[in-house]
């Protein structure tokens, strides 16, 4: 059954949000999603993200900060449209 995991990496100083998002996302099943709470757009964080073959979707939060929704991507995602 797929879950949702939930990083707190709100107010965290870099590198540690890219550092434990990075572990996070390596212990992800398939059809698991991980929901990073995060104050600034993690914009080192998206190359990554599709190197490795994750999918995402950022969301702005009313107070100013992100949740970034990651998950591996399906095999009609990787492809170059």
């Amino acid at each position: 059954m797929a879950q949702d995991h939930i990083l707190d990496a709100l107010w965290l100083e870099p590198p540690e949000p890219l550092e434990l998002t990075l572990a996070a996302i390596e212990t992800l099943s398939p059809g698991d999603r991980l929901r990073l709470l995060i104050h600034r757009k993690p914009q080192m964080l998206f190359p990554i993200l599709q190197e490795w073959g994750f999918a995402y979707q950022t969301i702005d939060r009313e107070d100013g900060s992100y949740e970034i929704l990651i998950w591996h991507k399906e095999p009609d995602e990787m492809t170059d449209k």
